[in-house]
């Protein structure tokens, strides 16, 4: 009989790619998502693997109690993989609408899975290196910093509150892990807790989206400002420079469910650092209908600051056995995608 896995968020960019590699892994899965129509979608985008999954809706995962049914299941879960939180901009119009329903939707999870999932062994968070990084702290500095799994973004709940959109999202993911670290400590549950913690997620979507207003919200990024451009355009701002395949990080996740040693880890899962300059470059060299869209810049050079900061990655490399795509895998394949999009839209 095959492993039960409960995975939350499974309708996002992420978490169909996670659902899409545990169903050809062998694992049962529920999959919980906000609405029955959310459901509908996935059983129509994994016809063949019916047998093999089910589904549990929780439309508010801030209401006290909010998991308690969905984490019960017979054959029981032995892993719950929790990775829904939001990340939609522009619908988001108070902070705490970050912050709230990351942290509560966390601690309302792990309450659940200890009061009525005892069979689970490990719980896996996908957290972010924007609790990692100092965003306040130099791009580039001499010696280059190196973020690890040992630092923290050092954002306070006050600066998160009163901070822009960008400050919140960030420090949700902070303080979501931190809650989920903190759960362990105090309550001491039967299971372990391991958080994932990527850097920017790019890549194809597992299911394209309809139509350009659908595309996540990482990916949009880069139709918006390398796509739908101008060759005269500046290149945008490198923001978080480092980066991680939406697929190699999705084989993270299931990695980490049958790694014993992950057990207890915070692991940073991130391929490399790359520039907006070189994103422009694959794109135009590998897309002539791009030609007169993308924004040129200066091709050839890096426009990062020299001593830009970089992650640890030793941990997935060596714990989970990761190896990573390349910059023309992840960013080819996603212009490709981005393109028929575009085309279907119109």
């Amino acid at each position: 009989m095959s492993q039960r896995i409960l995975l939350t968020g499974a309708n996002g960019f992420l978490g169909t790619h996670i659902l899409a590699e545990l169903l050809k892994a062998g694992f049962s899965v529920r999959s919980v998502v906000r609405s029955q129509s959310k459901a509908d979608q996935l059983s129509r985008i994994f016809p063949t693997y019916a047998s093999k999954m089910d589904f549990g809706i929780v439309p508010d995962m801030t209401i006290p109690g909010a998991f308690n049914q969905v984490v019960q299941a017979n054959p029981p879960f032995t892993t719950v993989l929790h990775q829904a939180s939001p990340f939609f901009f522009a619908s988001i119009s108070k902070n705490e609408d970050f912050l709230l329903p990351a942290i509560e939707g966390t601690t309302n999870l792990l309450k659940a899975v200890k009061e009525h999932a005892p069979e689970v062994k490990r719980v896996i968070y996908t957290s972010s290196c924007a609790a990692v990084l100092n965003f306040e702290a130099p791009i580039g500095t001499n010696p280059q910093k190196v973020y690890t799994d040992s630092d923290w973004n050092p954002v306070t709940y006050t600066q998160a509150i009163e901070g822009n959109k960008a400050i919140a999202y960030r420090a949700s993911k902070k303080f979501a892990e931190l809650a989920g670290w903190n759960f362990i400590q105090e309550e001491k549950p039967n299971f372990d807790f391991v958080s994932i913690n990527p850097p920017m997620i790019y890549g194809p979507m597992h299911s394209p989206a309809a139509t350009v207003a659908e595309i996540n919200e990482s990916n949009v990024r880069i139709y918006n400002n390398f796509i739908n451009s101008t060759t005269d355009a500046e290149l945008p701002p490198g923001g978080v420079h480092m980066y991680v395949d939406v697929r190699d990080l999705a084989t993270a996740h299931v990695r980490a469910v049958t790694t014993k040693e992950a057990g207890s880890e915070r692991i940073i899962v991130s391929s490399k650092a790359i520039s907006s300059q070189e994103i422009s470059d694959l794109l135009r060299s590998n897309f002539p209908e791009l030609d007169k869209r993308t924004p040129v810049g200066k091709p050839g050079t890096i426009s990062l600051p020299e001593g830009a900061y970089t992650v640890s990655n030793e941990k997935a490399k060596r714990m989970l056995g990761l190896t990573f795509r390349s910059d023309e895998e992840c960013f080819v394949e996603l212009g490709k995608q981005l393109l028929e999009i575009e085309k279907g839209s119109k």
